[in-house]
């Protein structure tokens, strides 16, 4: 189980509910052990997707030719390119021997805080040239993910 810890002056305490109910099922007296570590930010994660979905919202494909069929605009799949143009990515070999590269996962256990404010100023230059063309500086398109966030 994931238990999430606060720091108060008089020691940890759970930090949501279902902490504390683990918490309470714990006999005083009880020894109980973990691996500690410091969890990422999250509501820096969701600005991040709110810059994604901004970024999204304003990309314009184009019209594409496909032997396929019609090809969809999809946002998991803008994640994973601007994952991928960002510099976050892990190369594998496929089945016919081909390699291709994947996105990194942004996970809470697979990224520190540290790498992941990296991947955002990163993810802000991929879109300013990929998607808006260098028509905005970086302090635009920070505001407008700010007022993104405010009706979010």
């Amino acid at each position: 189980m994931q238990v999430y810890l606060t720091k108060t002056q008089t020691g940890l305490i759970p930090a949501d509910k279902e902490t504390e109910a683990w918490y309470n099922k714990i006999k005083s007296g009880e020894v109980v052990s973990s691996d500690f570590k410091k969890t990422r930010n999250y509501q820096f994660l969701k600005k991040w997707f709110a810059l994604l979905n901004v970024g999204f919202d304003n990309w314009n494909p184009g019209e594409v030719n496909s032997n396929y069929g019609i090809p969809e605009k999809n946002f998991e799949r803008f994640r994973e390119d601007v994952t991928i143009l960002a510099g976050y990515f892990h190369t594998v070999v496929r089945l016919d021997s081909s390699v291709r590269i994947e996105a990194k996962s942004v996970a809470f256990s697979n990224m520190t805080e540290e790498e992941f404010s990296a991947l955002y100023n990163k993810t802000i230059n991929v879109l300013l040239k990929r998607v808006y063309n260098s028509t905005l500086t970086k302090e635009e398109l920070e505001n407008i993910v700010n007022q993104y966030m405010a009706f979010a």
